[in-house]
């Protein structure tokens, strides 16, 4: 295929398709603010909670970094997504910001000799960006099936509806549902996470207990959200007009429609529930590779189902017309074109990735380990 082949629609499927898998790889990574949830309510002692902290702190990085990758791409691919958003609703936005930060920072200076603040303080800035984090990017990402409160005029600038600018999309309940379920998902994938690269008997116990008592309400909020996507009005987008309308079913029909998104939904699924089954039945360590090979299919279907079909990813609740479709808020063919060929270059930084990831987890961490440590966080 030459490049004068390469269309522009074709470019915006593709730059989509990077998207998604950004995204599955991104919630995938989260059991680091998952884990991090547990860091006052999982470990009987101090020398637990430094295993806990020092087992993410190895990971931490990844998930930055993919969040950051992720908001590149978005920006770089989908520029009037990112200007309407940002722009319109950047509380939202700020606060996913800010409780990254204080992870970033409580990495840094946790066990710092000149730390005057003590472990404590950074342990809630942990805590926090582990509650946090998931619960609003989910939140934020259910506003692509709901709606945002904004309108945009001829020359696309973006008026926003509430004073809130994004907070409010908390007063939806749809959206939060899958906030929640993001939230709980991060955690069994955190314990899961923990359970597989810690030694110690007594935490693999609490950790096998608070795997149940977590994996019930994520199937709860998951279902519940799937249930009313797949019951309700989607924002459709006319092919050759590119007028938006609700359409009843839209997102069921959208869903069968396309066989690979309702493999990656159902094949993903099925792998969760497989990796539910070894983490709670079996207390296999190897549960966190279902889980994880399951999340990224279903994080993907999801943004397929929002963003291919004639679909407006990101819907305006105010003004109809101003939603924003694949289509109308693209970058232009060059640059999507220009991106295209650098983006060959993932698969080789996903090896170095993986093989990081292998190195720096080869052995389990113990207490024994933490007492030689030189380096801890």
């Amino acid at each position: 295929m030459t490049a004068m082949m390469i269309s522009h629609a074709f470019l915006q499927d593709y730059w989509w398709l990077i998207i998604s898998l950004l995204a599955g790889l991104l919630v995938f990574l989260m059991f680091v603010q998952g884990g991090q949830s547990f860091i006052f309510s999982l470990p009987r002692n101090e020398m637990q909670r430094t295993m806990i902290v020092n087992s993410l702190g190895r990971k931490w990085e990844f998930t930055f970094t993919t969040l950051v990758t992720f908001g590149g791409a978005f920006f770089a691919s989908f520029p009037l997504f990112y200007a309407t958003s940002f722009g319109g609703a950047y509380w939202v936005w700020m606060a996913i910001l800010f409780s990254f930060i204080i992870q970033a920072v409580a990495y840094e200076f946790r066990s710092k000799p000149s730390n005057i603040f003590g472990t404590r303080v950074f342990d809630a800035f942990l805590f926090i960006n582990g509650c946090l984090g998931p619960l609003l990017i989910g939140t934020a990402v259910a506003t692509f099936f709901t709606g945002s409160d904004f309108s945009l005029d001829l020359f696309n600038s973006v008026t926003w509806g509430s004073g809130w600018h994004g907070l409010e999309a908390l007063l939806n309940p749809v959206n939060p549902i899958l906030g929640l379920a993001v939230l709980f998902l991060a955690r069994v994938l955190g314990l899961m996470f923990l359970y597989n690269t810690i030694d110690d008997e007594e935490l693999g116990r609490a950790i096998s207990k608070a795997l149940i008592r977590n994996a019930i309400p994520f199937l709860v909020f998951f279902l519940s959200f799937i249930a009313l996507l797949l019951a309700g009005k989607g924002f459709m987008a006319d092919a050759s007009t590119g007028e938006i309308a609700l359409v009843k079913y839209h997102y069921l029909n959208n869903l069968l429609g396309n066989t690979l998104t309702l493999v990656l939904l159902l094949g993903g699924v099925v792998l969760v529930l497989v990796s539910l089954y070894l983490g709670i039945i079996r207390r296999s360590r190897k549960a966190i590779w279902y889980a994880g090979a399951g999340t990224v299919p279903v994080v993907m279907a999801l943004f397929f189902l929002a963003g291919y079909g004639d679909t407006a990813f990101y819907p305006s609740s105010t003004d109809i017309q101003s939603s924003l479709t694949i289509a109308n808020a693209s970058s232009s063919h060059f640059t999507l074109k220009t991106m295209m060929y650098v983006s060959f270059a993932i698969p080789f930084v996903v090896a170095y990735i993986w093989y990081a990831w292998r190195s720096i987890t080869r052995t389990r961490i113990s207490a024994e380990e933490m007492k030689g440590e030189e380096h801890l966080y």
